[in-house]
């Protein structure tokens, strides 16, 4: 659970935006979404395993 601290006199807008910058930081939104479902382990490793390529291949096409 975040917890955001407001300082006595702090506008309610600035902390509601410091929430929402804590929760986009931690990516807490995309833990809850991924656990909405469930993927294999061995999904997961080739999913990785094609990113790690792809991403190779990418940065070897911009060296050039």
């Amino acid at each position: 659970m975040l917890k955001i601290k407001i300082v006595p006199g702090e506008n309610i807008e600035r902390a509601l935006k410091r929430y929402r910058n804590k929760v986009r930081n931690t990516q807490q939104l995309k833990h809850i979404r991924e656990n909405q479902r469930f993927t294999k382990k061995s999904k997961e490793k080739r999913e990785e395993l094609a990113k790690a390529v792809y991403k190779n291949e990418y940065l070897k096409r911009n060296e050039e």
